[in-house]
């Protein structure tokens, strides 16, 4: 059992660490114009929701782009109210990444990981920076055929059954083992890909994945928060408002948990994929219903955190 933890522990490293490497060479071929769309390109939350998708879909990371975004909004270079759209975008862009692991590329993870290694060795920066994106997804696909080596043997482990039957008996403990994980990893992303490999290895039901999905958006604002402490008031409201979005969407999701199960199974045949499938519908739907709102909701934020954010 040990040796099973050991080396799950080991493959969840490798795909946070896969993650950095893609987020660290995309950013690098276009973080000079991704600033400058976010600066620009906010003046209407609708503006802000296209470029916070765009941005977290080229990023691979809804965490990565708060970070920024409270970092523009403490050097001034963003208002809280420009926030809201992005922080709605990158609820949805972050579904292009769970969409992506789902790809079967199995056979292309070494060649992959060897081009990727020639260009990361070169001179000029962008080849260097696509070869860092190549090894990236080389090795989050590697980690993801580990995840659903390592869940076909952990499920027969006792512990392990008892901690899954658990989460099948109750959405409100699978919710809060969401929260929990993606707080620990900080990566929803990552999370996911974990549940997913349970999924494909049929050692946990569809709704039991789409509570811990839910509750991983809530465990993603824990990046935010920690990037705004210390920071001005408005950096503050931005992730007191990435907070209340996350929670707020999950809290409306949370009754059509059965639902959402029943949609997923006919919108695919494998698991795993189902499991993005809701992940987009989601992230989508909730962003969507609160971007006519947005700046009430922008009203709301400001008025609650006033005399908290100074």
């Amino acid at each position: 059992m040990f040796i099973q933890l050991l080396l799950f522990l080991l493959l969840i490293g490798l795909f946070i660490y896969g993650m950095t490497l893609l987020r660290s060479g995309l950013f690098n071929l276009s973080a000079d114009s991704l600033k400058n769309w976010l600066a620009v390109l906010t003046n209407a939350p609708w503006k802000g929701l296209l470029i916070g998708t765009l941005i977290t879909a080229l990023l691979q990371s809804s965490s990565a782009v708060m970070i920024i975004t409270i970092g523009m909004v403490s050097a001034r270079m963003l208002t809280f109210p420009q926030t809201i759209g992005i922080i709605l975008g990158t609820n949805i862009g972050t579904t292009f990444t769970t969409e992506l692991i789902t790809f079967n590329i199995e056979s292309y993870i070494i060649p992959l990981a060897v081009f990727g290694s020639l260009l990361a060795v070169m001179k000029r920066k962008n080849l260097r920076s696509a070869g860092l994106a190549l090894l990236g997804i080389s090795a989050v696909f590697a980690a993801m055929r580990g995840f659903e080596y390592m869940a076909g043997s952990l499920k027969s482990n006792d512990l392990v059954k008892h901690m899954l039957l658990t989460l099948d008996g109750s959405y409100l403990y699978a919710v809060f083992a969401g929260v929990v994980i993606t707080a620990i990893i900080q990566s929803s992303t990552a999370a996911t890909g974990i549940i997913m490999g349970f999924l494909t290895a049929g050692a946990m039901d569809l709704d039991t994945a789409i509570a811990i999905m839910l509750g991983s958006n809530i465990g993603t604002c824990v990046d935010a928060y920690l990037a705004s402490i210390g920071s001005g008031r408005e950096a503050k409201l931005s992730a007191y408002a990435h907070i209340w979005l996350n929670c707020l969407g999950v809290a409306a999701f949370y009754p059509f948990i059965d639902l959402l199960s029943e949609l997923g199974q006919h919108a695919a045949s494998n698991p795993d994929v189902q499991l993005a499938h809701i992940s987009v519908l989601f992230n989508v739907f909730s962003s969507l219903l609160v971007l006519p709102f947005a700046n009430q909701f922008g009203r709301f934020i400001i008025k609650i955190h006033s005399s908290k954010s100074g």
